[in-house]
């Protein structure tokens, strides 16, 4: 079984995660998307909301793709929690040379630590190569419309969140 890890912080997930997610199902039988804890970013979203947001948008694309899709929270290191789901494959999304600069550093140190977990690198959709999610909260925050960046009911969580509704 072929098992890929998607790991972020995704908050909130974007309609660029979502691409990114969609695309990597299909390459892969089982994809864990890996939720980084992180407290040094202070999320927006606790881990419990973040985790059910990538579950909610996840179930449609598992029947679509047949892959079978997990949240999994994560404090570890990448390449620990690679190996606690059993992933031979780390799935990177890149928006623009920017993202490739750190990916690139962090691909070699992964390798450092274990060279049989291969990273693979996925571009985000044209369409969704802008969106960031430290941006669509910005944008909420200052009343602005970020339905074109997320799902309906992301959309609806994050303006709850901000007291926009």
């Amino acid at each position: 079984m072929r098992t890929a890890l998607y790991p972020g912080t995704f908050d909130p997930i974007t309609l660029g995660h979502v691409d990114i997610i969609r695309r990597a199902a299909v390459l892969v039988d089982r994809l864990v998307i890996g939720v980084a804890i992180n407290r040094d970013k202070g999320p927006l979203f606790t881990l419990e909301e973040r985790v059910a947001m990538i579950e909610g948008e996840c179930a449609k694309l598992s029947k679509e793709t047949g892959t079978e899709i997990v949240a999994h929270p994560f404090e570890n290191l990448l390449i620990d929690c690679a190996k606690e789901v059993g992933a031979q494959i780390i799935v990177r999304g890149l928006r623009a040379v920017t993202d490739f600069e750190y990916e690139y550093q962090m691909v070699g140190m992964n390798r450092a630590l274990d060279s049989s977990i291969e990273t693979v690198f996925l571009m985000a959709d044209l369409k969704h190569q802008a969106i960031a999610s430290k941006l669509v909260k910005e944008i909420a925050r200052l009343n602005g419309d970020v339905s074109k960046f997320v799902t309906p009911a992301v959309n609806s969580a994050l303006l709850e969140r901000l007291g926009k509704v």
